[in-house]
This record gives C-alpha cells, sequence and structure tokens, in this order.
C-alpha cells in the first residue's frame, strides 16, 4: 500500500515528544490577557540568569521599527492596552502589522519590548501584581522543563498573538531577507553514528548552512515536513516557504541514528540530536528526532522534527 503523508506520520511511532509542551501552550492560551503579559515578563527575569531569552540581531527588526517607535512614544497606559491588544487578538492597526510578520520578528519585537520595560521606556507590570493561580501554575510548569521545552513554550505564547492573518484581506507574510548561504568550504562535516545515507547528510548539512535552494531539492515534488506539535507542510514551494521563513541560522548537531528498510522500497531512517536556534543561548540546545521516510528514488517524502520529552529520549531509537 503506498505511503500516504497520513500514514507516514506513524513511522517510529514509539518516539515520545514533548507533549508538555502543548498543555501548556493550551493553558497559557486560556488566562486572561493581563496575565499572559504578565507571566511572559515574569519568566524572562525568572529564565533571564540561566537562558539567554533572546538575541539582538537574530531578526531582521527593520520591519518592527516603526511599531515600536509607535509604542515606544505612547504613555504607560496606551502602551499596556496595545499590549492587551495583542493578547486579546483584536483588530487593530497594530496587530494586523504583527500578524503579518515571521516568528523571528515577533521575538524580536517583544525582546525589545522586555529591554524597554528594563529602562522604564515601556509600561512594567504594575509594582506587587500578583499572577492568578493558573497563572502561577502555569509559571510553575514551564519553571519546572528542560531549557529547549520552555523557550519553545515562550515562543508560542507570543507567535500567535496579534490579529487573524486569514481574515486580512491580500494577506502577505513579511520576513526577513534569506541569509547567504555559507560557502562550501567553510561548512561544517556532519557525521551520525549509524546513518551515512547521503541525503540525511545533506539534509544537516544544507540547513546549518541556510542553502535552501539545495536544501529543497532533497525533497521529493509531494514531500512534505512535519515541524514540531504542527500539522506537516505539503509540497516544496510550501515546505521552501517554511525553511526561508522559520529555520535561518539554526544549528543542528545531530548525534546517532538508525536506519531501517520500509515498505513499497521506502527507507525510514530516525536521527537524535539537538537543536540551537538563534534566538537563545549556544548552550541551550533542543532535544531533537528527525523522522526520515525516502522515497525509492532517495528523496525526501516526509521528515517529522519532534521535541522530545526528556534528554534520554536521545537514545531511543527502537521501532515499534
Amino acid at each position: 500500500m503506498p505511503y500516504t503523508v497520513d500514514t507516514a506520520r506513524n513511522i517510529f511511532s514509539n518516539t515520545l515528544a514533548a507533549d508538555v509542551v502543548p498543555a501548556t501552550t493550551a493553558r497559557f492560551n486560556q488566562l486572561s490577557a493581563e496575565d499572559q503579559l504578565a507571566l511572559i515578563w515574569f519568566a524572562y527575569l525568572e529564565m533571564g540568569k540561566t537562558i539567554t531569552i533572546a538575541a539582538p540581531g537574530a531578526a531582521s527588526m527593520q520591519f518592527a521599527e516603526s511599531t515600536l517607535a509607535q509604542i515606544k512614544e505612547m504613555s504607560f497606559r496606551e502602551q499596556s492596552q496595545a499590549m492587551c491588544d495583542l493578547a486579546n487578538r483584536t483588530d487593530t492597526p497594530i496587530n494586523r502589522m504583527y500578524a503579518i510578520w515571521t516568528p523571528n520578528i515577533k521575538l524580536g519585537f517583544w525582546y525589545r519590548l522586555a529591554e524597554w520595560m528594563d529602562e522604564g521606556l515601556v509600561a512594567p507590570i504594575p509594582s506587587g501584581y500578583q499572577l492568578s493561580a493558573n497563572a502561577s501554575a502555569v509559571l510553575a510548569t514551564i519553571c519546572s522543563m528542560e531549557p529547549g521545552q520552555q523557550i519553545t513554550v515562550l515562543r508560542n505564547a507570543v507567535v500567535d498573538m496579534g490579529y487573524d492573518p486569514n481574515k486580512i484581506q491580500g494577506y502577505q507574510r513579511v520576513s526577513e531577507p534569506v541569509v547567504v548561504p555559507t560557502e562550501t568550504s567553510e561548512r561544517q562535516k556532519v557525521t551520525i553514528e549509524g546513518v551515512d545515507n547521503p541525503t540525511v547528510i545533506q539534509y544537516m548539512t544544507n540547513l546549518n548552512a541556510n542553502d535552501f535552494d539545495a536544501l529543497i531539492k532533497l525533497f521529493a515534488e509531494d514531500g512534505a515536513i512535519q515541524p514540531p506539535f504542527q500539522r506537516p507542510i505539503v509540497g516544496k514551494e510550501a515546505v521552501l516557504r517554511f525553511f526561508r521563513e522559520e529555520c535561518q541560522n539554526l544549528k543542528l548537531v545531530p548525534e546517532r541514528g538508525v536506519v531501517e528498510p520500509a515498505n513499497d522500497e521506502f527507507l525510514q531512517i530516525k536521527v537524535t540530536g539537538t537543536c540551537q536556534t538563534p534566538w537563545f543561548g549556544g548552550n541551550v540546545g533542543m532535544n531533537i528526532a528527525w523522522r526520515f521516510l525516502l522515497n525509492p528514488d532517495g528523496k525526501i517524502f516526509f521528515v517529522a522534527v519532534d521535541l522530545l520529552a526528556s534528554a534520554k529520549e536521545l537514545l531511543n531509537l527502537v521501532r515499534r
């Protein structure tokens, strides 16, 4: 029976993803706007000592500068309202602008606001503000997570704020310019214990080099990628757009893997390792599994990227 994207999602089904991340994100989304904003700020203060919350320059902030300047000129009361409007996803000019930014620009926007809160230029959380019991429980859960899971929840907390882009006529995403790929001679060689498949090796190498044009050539025409806790993105055009908008300057560190034959002359390969993002410190790696399904021509028909439940899952390469 030929594979479909839905059936492909079941390869290496024993892989334990960090389900605490979508569960915590869902709990965060149920909080009031005020609690959401306070929780983000408290998390920033709590983890700033051990996690680099964001790295200036990781995104091209030119697209957000005019909006940031507008907020900077507001009164504290107006600033608080603007941030609450973002959390409430109301229809405002700022929310419409925010909605069309890519995740990196949104993260840069909130990083800048956090800096300005520290400097007293943006309305801080009111002195003595107490999180609700539900918000306190969410914050406690975040603080108990592994660093890679923490940064994923914090990312998820802000990327869906703003107005619904599907309601914006003529919606077009605004993203950072694509960076120039690393020169071939300067690319670090990727080695994976147990895996020497050239397609998988090139996938890791090209992604680390920001060489998305070479990367997409590894995919079948109907190939798909499933980012953590998302529906699969299907088709080379959509996959390439995803890489350009959300995968610049990633550092994949694959460690080990296993190769197994699958049905209809397909090949399934599972690789585990870590991934570092430009927005968080170099010492904070997310524990990742990549589950590849290659077609008989050696092209990627499907790859799932899973944020793992724990570090010990890096050794879980057994098929079930």
